[in-house]
């Protein structure tokens, strides 16, 4: 009964947020994107917002960005404040000092300032200048030094000069263009700060460290502070103008000292949105903080309070610690009555005391069972990394035990959709209709835990189409618990070698596969902040959408690779018939061992066979084996599937099979890279699908170019635009058409 009540209590205190939070959009509109409270004049829909400088658009997995532009939006304050991340400058050298990365960030904003006051351009690094300009109206530009000689020499907390440089900027800033360099390419430093570092990052953020002069290159974006206002008049060419005017009632209005235009505040005593008609609600300081003396009686009044003295009682009641004190009053006629009334009154406090303090109780005994499944199941290790790659992870949702028993029925076994050495795997089906796949995980020791976490970490950082998503985890039950996109159409592996499959897939369809597998492996590797080797690369872990779509999916095994380091040593991990032989032997891990598995998933494509089977002959029973040893025999054709054979063209097999061969030689320096693989497989696929493919009259015809070069602009103050410009590179696109 008791937890009955707290459960209740609970929900009340979430329907009053929620309650809250509407009471800040217009009525009608969505309140929020996600976690994100939409106040107006921001909205989501034309209907729901002041004009297109206020639309905040909320994508399908409840991002907000402002406008159509591709500035992320983090949270939007009805007092004037529009917080949003902006990319971070960076510029890195090896240590034979030649620059191996460096971007320029830059942002156009069509209408709302930087904040003067709640930001502050940084700079980190000891061997570092930066410089930052745009426009205020005018051409502005400012820059800032930093430098030190040794580690030591640097003062945590501190940001005058030494490892890391703070300064402002004007006022009436709506674009900004950052560029950072160095003096001797830290060639002095390199050991522990091979980066250069600058941003426009919200003033109380940033805590500079040591650790920073390395740690700092894993993030690439920050949280900026934005000043927004209504229109371009101040508050008297508002007044005049009537109609237009935003501020309603028991508000007033105010011009601020950055942008132009005109903000409105709720007067005093009043609170919530002042752009809202009767937007701003009385306060009721008699319940929010009683203001009278303990004898008095406080009375809520519109805008205000009053304090007198209770019946029976006399005294001034406005003059605050004066008191009031009892009127003469004739003795009682009822004294039975009164004592009856006072034992009733003293059981009844008793009851409510004793099921506050039993109510309390059981609540602390169930939040410190929480924290230490939390604790347990890696909760304080996942919080650390997560700072540390700032800027993936914010779509990931943290979902509670209800939410997930809800959505699984309770983990219905009939919901299970597949069992792994990690855990299991139930459908599930969110409270918004979203299906999705949860994953349980078994009970963990120590080394499982930190397979659990680095999943969520790897995945958090990963946004690839071909890369199955992480929608958020659960740490507060004994068993951590992931939860999935939902991929319909099963695996790779079902489709290869189920013999129930009514039919099976094309060659056209097989080679698709392979090039969007492999495209997501290269991206993997090369592409992601930090480099990613998955480990486990087999069919059962590629999975299909609707349209046969491949997602690469189980990342428990993958691991993080340092960006100074080329290969890292590990227990063997992964699974017999796709596992690196040169792994298994030496325990060093490289992107070539992916390689190597992609190269057993390529030859089962090109089969239908199983990576390894017992009820082959003996010397067919590794496939990746037999393939090399077939096709050293010139057979090829004699071991291929029937389809593959039948729709495929015979140069274009043969070309993918070689591939397939080098993939899988036995030392990791001669097979290709991912990228190479992904390059390949994508021209064989355009050769495949190419109209005058099987037209050998003209063969220059059937040269392929893969690559493409794409213009980009910064645009003008009309739009919003964010992005940088880099020497490896070009990641500037104007937004106006969406992200």
């Amino acid at each position: 009964m008791a937890l009955r009540l707290i459960l209740l209590l609970q929900l009340a205190v979430l329907v009053w947020e929620l309650e809250v939070a509407a009471e800040l959009a217009l009525p009608g509109c969505a309140s929020h994107c996600g976690n994100i409270s939409i106040p107006y004049p921001f909205g989501t829909t034309p209907e729901c917002y002041l004009n297109q400088d206020f639309f905040i658009n909320c994508n399908s997995t409840h991002q907000a960005f402002l406008t159509d532009s591709n500035i992320d939006v983090l949270s939007i304050s009805v007092s004037g404040q529009l917080r949003v991340l902006s990319y971070v400058a960076r510029d890195c050298y090896n240590k034979s000092g030649q620059r191996v990365a460096n971007n320029d960030p830059w942002m156009t904003l069509a209408k709302f300032p930087i904040s003067h006051t709640r930001n502050k351009f940084m700079t980190v690094g000891c061997d570092t200048y930066a410089f930052i300009k745009g426009s205020s109206g005018k051409k502005y530009k400012t820059g800032c030094l930093s430098l030190c000689e040794s580690k030591d020499s640097v003062i945590n907390g501190s940001c005058s000069g030494i490892g890391c440089c703070q300064t402002t900027i004007p006022v009436n800033v709506t674009s900004i263009d950052i560029s950072v360099d160095s003096y001797d390419s830290y060639t002095g430093v390199w050991e522990f700060n091979p980066c250069g570092f600058a941003f426009v990052a919200e003033d109380g953020y940033f805590n500079f460290s040591s650790a920073d002069l390395l740690d700092l290159q894993n993030k690439t974006k920050v949280p900026t502070v934005l000043d927004w206002t209504i229109g371009d008049e101040k508050c008297d060419q508002a007044k005049e103008n009537g109609t237009s005017y935003a501020c309603k009632d028991n508000s007033y209005c105010y011009d601020p000292d950055n942008g132009p235009g005109y903000r409105c505040n709720c007067s005093e005593g009043y609170e919530g949105n002042p752009y809202l008609l009767n937007g701003c609600k009385d306060i009721d300081e008699c319940e929010v903080d009683n203001p009278c003396n303990v004898t008095h009686t406080c009375r809520n009044l519109p805008g205000s309070f009053s304090c007198f003295c209770p019946a029976g009682y006399e005294g001034d009641g406005f003059k605050i610690g004066t008191g009031c004190s009892p009127m003469p009053s004739s003795e009682s006629k009822f004294p039975l009555v009164n004592v009856a009334l006072g034992i009733s009154i003293s059981l009844l406090v008793l009851l409510l005391v004793s099921s506050w303090l039993y109510w309390g109780f059981r609540k602390r005994k169930l939040i410190k069972l929480k924290e230490k499944f939390f604790e347990q199941n890696g909760g304080i290790m996942l919080q650390q990394l997560l700072s540390k790659h700032e800027g993936f992870a914010e779509a990931t949702k943290i979902f509670t035990t209800e939410d997930l028993k809800k959505a699984t029925n309770n983990y219905d076994e009939r919901r299970v959709l597949g069992r792994g050495g990690q855990g299991t795997v139930y459908k599930g089906i969110l409270a918004d209709n979203r299906v999705v796949a949860v994953k349980k995980s078994k009970i963990m020791d120590q080394s499982q835990v930190e397979q659990f976490i680095n999943e969520v970490i790897i995945l958090s950082q990963v946004n690839h189409r071909n890369v199955v998503k992480l929608l958020g985890c659960c740490l507060e039950t004994e068993v951590p618990l992931l939860v999935y996109e939902f991929v319909i159409n099963g695996t790779l592996y079902d489709h290869l070698h189920n013999q129930d499959q009514t039919y099976s897939i094309s060659w056209e369809t097989r080679l698709r596969i392979a090039t969007e597998t492999a495209g997501a492996l290269w991206y993997l590797h090369s592409a992601a902040s930090t480099p990613i080797i998955h480990r486990d690369v087999k069919s059962t872990n590629i999975l299909l959408d609707n349209n046969y779509t491949a997602k690469v999916s189980d990342f428990g095994a993958s691991r993080l690779i340092p960006l100074d380091q080329a290969q890292l040593t590990t227990l063997v991990q992964g699974t017999l018939g796709y596992l690196d032989p040169e792994y298994f032997h030496s325990s060093q891990l490289t992107e070539k061992s992916d390689v190597y598995s992609f190269g057993v998933v390529l030859v089962e494509l090109l089969t239908g066979k199983k990576a390894l089977s017992f009820d082959r002959l003996e010397e067919e029973r590794n496939l990746a084996m037999f393939f090399v040893s077939s096709m050293k025999d010139d057979r090829l054709f004699e071991i291929l599937d029937d389809r593959v054979l039948n729709e495929g063209n015979t140069k274009h097999l043969k070309e993918v099979a070689i591939l397939a061969k080098r993939c899988l030689m036995v030392k990791g320096e001669e097979r290709p890279t991912m990228k190479e693989v992904a390059m390949e497989l994508e021209g064989l696929r355009i050769l495949e699908t190419h109209p005058w493919v099987n037209n050998n009259s003209n063969p220059e015809e059937t040269e392929y170019l893969i690559g493409q070069s794409q213009d980009a602009y910064k645009g003008d103050n009309s739009s919003n635009i964010i992005g940088y410009d880099s020497i490896r590179d070009q990641v500037m696109v104007d937004f106006n058409g969406g992200r």
